[in-house]
């Protein structure tokens, strides 16, 4: 990794979710070949980066703690996501998981929402956190925004039809990572619940 730019401005980034928010919801993906991206996800990721946003996934895997996942097979799948994202012209930024459960492990501040993922991510690839969007299926991938300044979006795919009575105030519902990109860029109405 490059060192940071000091005299370099903080960009913002999308914090985005990546189960039942950029692929398909599988229950403890392990196999590669499970991977299937939402509709309208890349091309939204896409709009993102060419819009100045720095494109982080930032991801529980607490089946990692459960051992219904080992470590290489979230990473086989990490790098699955990676590959068909590229072959839409898109390149991450970078990917955060926490792999613990507190049940099993005990607390961590990585899992969501807790914040060290994205303070980590804001340190290594200089990001604004406050000017930065929290996009995901549950609260607890777009409750960051509310300690950290910045916008949540709460998707509906995956989990978020079930979560969306949770909802923090100030967050947007969309209907999917496609409708969340229209709202932050501006091509679409929508009020904050």
């Amino acid at each position: 990794m490059q060192p940071l730019d000091v005299n370099r401005p903080l960009r913002p980034a999308a914090f985005v979710d990546r189960d039942g928010t950029i692929i398909q919801e599988r229950h403890y993906l392990a196999d590669p070949a499970g991977v299937e991206l939402i509709d309208g996800a890349a091309q939204a990721l896409r709009a993102l980066a060419e819009a100045g946003y720095a494109l982080v996934v930032v991801t529980n895997q607490s089946g990692i703690a459960r051992g219904r996942i080992r470590p290489e097979q979230y990473e086989a799948v990490r790098e699955r996501v990676g590959e068909i994202l590229a072959a839409e012209g898109v390149t991450l930024d970078g990917v955060y998981h926490c792999p613990h459960h507190p049940e099993i492990t005990g607390p961590c501040e990585c899992r969501k929402p807790g914040l060290a993922l994205y303070e980590r991510a804001a340190r290594e690839l200089g990001l604004d956190l406050a000017r930065s969007i929290y996009i995901g299926d549950k609260v607890s991938d777009v409750a960051p925004a509310m300690k950290l300044g910045g916008r949540g979006y709460l998707v509906l795919t995956g989990h978020g039809a079930e979560e969306s009575a949770r909802v923090p105030p100030g967050t947007f519902v969309a209907a999917d990572l496609r409708d969340a990109v229209s709202r932050v860029l501006g091509r679409a109405g929508g009020s904050g619940r």
